[in-house]
């Protein structure tokens, strides 16, 4: 005998849908800065350590360079980054402007009020981030 499990009823089908959902709240957030998801990425670990080499972006990311490389160039012409090359040609740096410097509490606060319309509070999203590393830790082994 089969036991069907209903489509609502999985995870990784309601993990699906919350990212759909985390996309269009994150579209809509950073829609007054003309900034793409994978753009925050970018700038949320700059914001954390300025002064990254494109490979360790990479890293923090889980970006190949493929992926990272037109997107740091698209955020250089946007004037929300520099790239620099240090005496190793090898190597490129990805800096901050001052206008991403400036824009970092502003767009948190976007963030903040977007998550405030759909009823979610501060504490809702600690609990939901302390699970969501906890399936992260998980399937990583």
């Amino acid at each position: 005998m089969t036991t069907h499990v209903h489509i609502a009823d999985q995870l990784c089908f309601s993990t699906y849908n919350v990212n759909r959902l985390f996309n269009k709240f994150y579209q809509e957030a950073l829609a007054p800065y003309k900034l793409t998801y994978s753009q925050y990425l970018l700038l949320t670990a700059l914001w954390e350590n300025d002064h990254q080499e494109l490979r360790d972006l990479g890293e923090v990311l889980h970006l190949k360079s493929n992926t990272l490389t037109p997107l740091v160039k698209r955020m250089e012409q946007r004037g929300w980054v520099s790239r620099t090359r240090p005496d190793d040609k090898r190597r490129l740096i990805v800096n901050l402007t001052d206008k991403a410097k400036a824009s970092e509490e502003p767009i948190h606060e976007e963030l903040a009020t977007c998550l405030g319309r759909r009823h979610m509070s501060y504490e809702d999203y600690q609990q939901a981030l302390a699970l969501n590393q906890k399936f992260i830790a998980a399937f990583n082994e």
